[in-house]
């Protein structure tokens, strides 16, 4: 088991790498900032010269993968890391420093069992994109087919689990504090975190979410999933169909070639909406580098690591909250929040609907680029705040989507407005979902179910079982052992440090979703 110091040591390592970079300076300059993390940011450049110019990509990319996919994230979004980082940021996507082929072919053949030959007739060692936990090279296949070869970096398990490790030794401290930070659970947080993490580094799930999501997508011909070859699949090596397009990060190129930013930007939305809302099951990394318009005008997606799920009932309060929020029916909305117990019920259904009109009616009408993102935030915060509102972290992902989502959106066509684009789309979901006809359906359907548990109904009453809330049930959390209080000027160091470092951490990962 890892000790407490070597928790310290990476969280003051990493804040010392960001310091290095100047990465911490808009973190401490922030007012939003909780002070006890301004003051850690202050210990951690303290001997450090600032760069001239911030370079966040090369500090993120020193600290390792998970970093690395926070820095993914927030580069979708300039109206709140401003356009400099945001443009900085980029280079996290695709443009990494590759491992050498001379290591990735022995990888690749102990995957499949067998010489690169069996399967390939060539493979170009330069990779065409270097992420952080993968890169892809370009092959042919002994049939002739172009294909596009997905390797995990060797060693990027194990990194990963180092982080992963830190990260809930950091949360289980900072829930300790009790308050607003135990309101937020950071270690459940973290637990989700790590389950999307080991989901991403099994590429025998990635193939079969994309298989998946491409019998899905069906419905939506202007978006595409590329086939995937299974013969040439395994944990590590995923071999999926060449797609010859251009990156949406490319926006110059896509109006050169003839391509509409405005109409991709439609297809985004409505695929997004499909995915989230019909389906339940959603592409969960829609930056730049994951997206391509292809040359007859489709919008294609690959790397189908994290993919999200929620259940029906949630899908439902999600797509009436959204339409509440397009139409400005917040009482409905606020409705829904208790219904799903994201709001305690000893709150008044009305005071919340008047809170959420406050933060809803200043932005409606309004295109994105006009809408102060940090105000509109800081506000919704504070109305979890003043609800007893705990963080839902089966939904942080979705959440983390539709944000990214929106960024892309908004670089393809600045003067978007999320919500009229995606009105149509849900009126008629809802209407269809929640109309007279679904209704009397779902109710025949519920009569027959309830009929059938009717031999249940004792024990359960008998062990008091309660009704299930919007959230499914949590994964295991993490055994931590936590530094023990004790006497004197030892216990009141090993608090401060353990306290303002966790804080640190737990900042980064609730900002990364």
């Amino acid at each position: 088991m890892t000790t407490a110091a070597t928790h310290l040591y990476r969280l003051l390592k990493w804040g010392r790498t960001l310091a290095r970079h100047g990465a911490l300076q808009g973190i401490e300059a922030d007012p939003l900032t909780p002070p006890n993390v301004r003051r850690l940011c202050r210990v951690a450049r303290f001997g450090t010269r600032p760069p001239a110019e911030v370079d966040y990509a090369a500090a993120l990319q020193e600290i390792g993968p998970a970093a690395i996919k926070l820095g993914q994230a927030l580069a979708t979004r300039p109206d709140l890391v401003g356009p400099v980082a945001a443009a900085n940021l980029l280079q996290l996507q695709d443009d990494l420093p590759p491992e050498p082929f001379a290591r990735i072919k022995p990888a690749i053949e102990a995957e499949l069992g067998g010489p690169v030959e069996q399967y390939f007739t060539s493979i170009d060692p330069e990779p065409v994109g270097a992420a952080s936990i993968a890169q892809v090279h370009r092959a042919v296949t002994t049939e002739g087919r172009e294909v596009a070869i997905k390797v995990l970096r060797p060693g990027v398990e194990e990194e990963f689990a180092r982080a992963v490790e830190t990260y809930e030794w950091a949360a289980a401290h900072v829930e300790l504090l009790g308050g607003e930070a135990e309101r937020l659970r950071p270690r459940l947080v973290v637990a989700y975190f790590k389950q999307w993490v080991r989901r991403e580094l099994d590429l025998t799930r990635e193939a079969a979410s994309a298989s998946e999501l491409k019998q899905n997508m069906i419905a939506e011909p202007g978006f595409y999933v590329p086939e995937i070859d299974w013969r040439r699949t395994a944990r590590r090596v995923l071999t999926l169909e060449w797609l010859d397009g251009i990156k949406l990060s490319r926006r110059d190129e896509l109006i050169a070639a003839g391509h509409d930013p405005r109409a991709i930007a439609a297809i985004l939305i409505r695929a997004f909406l499909r995915q989230a809302v019909i389906d339940g099951f959603f592409h969960a990394d829609l930056h730049q580098g994951n997206l391509f318009v292809l040359p007859d005008g489709r919008l294609a997606a690959i790397d189908f690591g994290i993919m999200g799920r929620i259940n029906r009932q949630a899908r439902m309060w999600l797509a009436e909250i959204l339409y509440g929020l397009i139409t400005g029916n917040y009482r409905r909305v606020a409705e829904i929040h208790f219904e799903a117990q994201y709001v305690p019920g000893h709150h008044d259904v009305a005071e919340f609907a008047t809170a959420l009109r406050a933060v809803g009616e200043p932005i409606r009408g309004l295109p994105v680029k006009d809408i102060s993102i940090g105000r509109m935030l800081d506000n919704l915060f504070a109305i979890t705040r003043d609800f007893d509102m705990q963080t839902q972290p089966h939904l942080l992902l979705l959440q983390k989507t539709m944000v990214m989502e929106e960024g892309v959106a908004t670089y393809l066509d600045p003067d978007i407005n999320m919500w009229e684009a995606a009105e149509p789309f849900l009126k008629e979901w809802i209407r269809g979902e929640l109309g007279p006809e679904a209704y009397y359906a779902d109710r025949i359907v519920a009569a027959v179910r309830a009929f059938k548990k009717i031999p249940h109904l004792v024990d359960k009453i008998d062990a008091q079982y309660p009704e299930p809330g919007a959230a499914p049930p949590p994964p295991p959390l993490a055994n931590i052992a936590v530094i023990q209080p004790r006497r004197g000027l030892g216990y009141a160091l090993t608090a401060l440090l353990a306290a303002g470092a966790g804080a640190a951490a737990t900042v980064a990962i609730i900002r990364l979703f």
